[in-house]
């Protein structure tokens, strides 16, 4: 028994030496692809991140859009990231035919199970690149209405005037229509203002003119306009169409409403419920 013992422990450490003797020379045969692997990522990884540096800095001097310059910046920067991890590996003794099949099929995978996600990415992008609207503007878009307050590379996030947050998917974002509120410096606001058939319409014309053009913020340059719009089954109805400048708009929209009615009162104009005419016929 004590001889097998004896025969077992010299088997071990045998092997253990063979063992230890090939993983020496391995080791010094791949220590130079291992030192300078280590120094190609330290070097690189330095150097991108220098790189980040320096873009955002011309970004921000020359004045670009904060989502754009974060966007191109993180796509290029991923770039140089998956380019230095091939060169680290190709360096380790990697085949980049094996590995780029290997990232292939990986990326196809990854891409049938992300189909939604990509579609929102696309759509981020191309709502960067042609810039249907910007972060500040009051858009109407996907059946919602908002100010935007970030663009991201899947969503746009919105608040709305009651300070609800409503995050839409770029996807149907960019594949849908578009309302920019606030796209132009001026707005128009487009009224219908209703008197009865009994009233003055030459008379409730020039009162509804009379109105805007003293009004302060009414632009003078596009001029008011008051116009007959519909003879209805109760009333004609008035389009009234005075501009303003965007920051002024819903004030002055409010304020040419509540004037008009006010003057309509004074001379007499009446503005008329919906009526109906029933005539009653005894066989």
């Amino acid at each position: 028994m004590r001889v097998f013992f004896m025969e077992l422990i010299t088997l071990n450490t045998d092997f253990i030496t063979r063992y230890w003797d090939y993983f020496t020379t391995v080791l010094i045969e791949y220590s130079p692809r291992l030192i300078s692997a280590a120094i190609i990522f330290v070097v690189g990884w330095t150097v991108i991140k220098l790189i980040k540096k320096l873009i955002m800095r011309i970004m921000v001097k020359r004045e670009m859009e904060p989502t754009l310059s974060k966007f191109l910046a993180d796509i290029l920067i991923w770039t140089l990231k998956i380019l230095l991890f091939v060169t680290v590996i190709s360096r380790l003794g990697v085949e980049n035919s094996s590995f780029v099949a290997i990232i292939g099929a990986a990326g196809l995978a990854v891409g049938l199970s992300l189909q939604g996600s990509l579609s929102n990415f696309a759509g981020g992008v191309l709502i960067i690149m042609f810039k249907p609207f910007k972060v500040g503007d009051f858009i109407e878009a996907q059946g919602v209405m908002g100010t935007v307050k970030q663009i991201q590379i899947f969503v746009t996030q919105l608040s709305t005037v009651d300070n609800q947050v409503i995050f839409v998917p770029n996807g149907v974002l960019s594949n849908g229509t578009i309302i920019n509120y606030t796209y132009a410096t001026t707005r128009r606001a487009d009224l219908t203002v209703a008197i009865s058939y009994g009233s003055n319409i030459k008379r409730a014309k020039e009162i509804a003119m009379e109105v805007m053009e003293k009004h302060p913020m009414v632009l003078k340059d596009p001029a008011p306009i008051v116009l007959v719009k519909d003879l209805a089954e109760s009333s004609i109805n008035l389009a009234v169409r005075p501009w303003s400048e965007l920051p002024d708009f819903f004030e002055m929209r409010s304020d040419v409403l509540e004037q008009i009615k006010n003057e309509f009162d004074a001379n007499g104009i009446t503005i008329p419920f919906p009526q109906r005419d029933i005539h009653i016929k005894q066989s």
